[in-house]
Formats: C-alpha cells, sequence, structure tokens
C-alpha cells in the first residue's frame, strides 16, 4: 500500500486491492476496471487514480506472489546442484503463472521502452532474483551461454497464456516447459 495516504484512501486502495485480487481470478488480466470500481463502492476515477494503468493493478494484484517466488529464488542459491535449482525454481514460476490468472499478463513486455516509470516492476523482481540462480547455472556449464533471465521469462509468460484455455493447462503448460527446457540445456 503506497505511504502517506489518508485514511480513507488506504481504505480505498485496500478495498479496491482486493476487489481486484477476485476479479482477476474469476476473469483473468482483463477484468472489468468499472466492475472492480462497482464492487468495492467507489467510481472509477478512484481506482484509475491509485492504478493508473491495468498493468500497475496487475502488478499489486501479484505483488504476493512475485514475492514468494523472489524468495524460493533466493532459497534455491544456495543448492548443491545449479541445474536443478534453476529448472526447480522456473517450473514454480510456471505453475504460479499457469494458477494465478493475471500473473503471466502481469509478467509480459509492454512494449513502453526504457523509461523507468513504466518499468514491469513484477519482472523486474523476477529477473533479480533468479539472476544468481542463472549465472550459477552458466558458471557450471549447465546453461547454453547468452540466456537470460528475461529470456526464459518471456518463455514462461509465452506458456501460460498459450495453455490458458486448456482443459488442463497446468498439465499442458508443465509439458510446454518440459521441452523448452531440453532447448536450454547445452548439447552433450
Amino acid at each position: 500500500m503506497p505511504d502517506g495516504l489518508r485514511a480513507d484512501a488506504r481504505r480505498n486502495y485496500a478495498r479496491i486491492l482486493a476487489v481486484a485480487e477476485e476479479e482477476v481470478a474469476a476473469h483473468g488480466a482483463g477484468a472489468s476496471l468499472e466492475q472492480i470500481a462497482r464492487t468495492a463502492g467507489v467510481g472509477s476515477a478512484t481506482v484509475r487514480r491509485h492504478f493508473p494503468t491495468r498493468q500497475a493493478l496487475l502488478e499489486a494484484v501479484s505483488r504476493k506472489r512475485i514475492e514468494a517466488l523472489c524468495s524460493r529464488a533466493r532459497d534455491l542459491a544456495g543448492s548443491g546442484d545449479s541445474r536443478n535449482a534453476m529448472l526447480e525454481w522456473l517450473s514454480d514460476v510456471v505453475a504460479y503463472c499457469v494458477s494465478a490468472r493475471g500473473l503471466a499478463a502481469a509478467l509480459s513486455y509492454d512494449g513502453t521502452g526504457a523509461d523507468p516509470a513504466h518499468e514491469n516492476v513484477c519482472s523486474a523482481a523476477l529477473e533479480e532474483a533468479g539472476d544468481p540462480l542463472l549465472r550459477r547455472a552458466a558458471q557450471d556449464g549447465a546453461v547454453a551461454t547468452g540466456v537470460t533471465v528475461a529470456d526464459l521469462i518471456t518463455l514462461i509468460v509465452g506458456i501460460a497464456l498459450a495453455t490458458e484455455s486448456y482443459p488442463d493447462p497446468a498439465d499442458r503448460a508443465d509439458r510446454l516447459f518440459r521441452l523448452a527446457v531440453a532447448g536450454l540445456s547445452p548439447q552433450s
């Protein structure tokens, strides 16, 4: 929650965020901002004041999941097998993206360029958290050189978005992720 808000503004923010979490879970990244405002009992201008873009709303809705994934990356950073640690973390990211509607969209590249005001906070946090895992795996020769965490996040977003309409999106996403992993590993 942003600091420095009046008590009523903090309550509005919390109510909007709670309703947005439910709406995004039910309807995905395309959840209606107007419906969120109505259900929260505020005007659409209030929603837009707190969340000026849909991306800002999705990032706020996804914040707890992103924090959990970052924590998971830190936990795995000291694991014995660098390749398995990285793949376990990436598999967790895939699972979260598939199970938490809106998370893949929150991680999507939005095309706004290098303007820091438009930086994708969710992707940036995951990239920072996953970088030690990837660097260690690359140093061990377990990952092809030139692969970046941003590449891997983009791949995962694509998998999650491509499989969200399948009868069993988690199974399909896991299968596609496993196929992609075979392409990430250096040839022996």
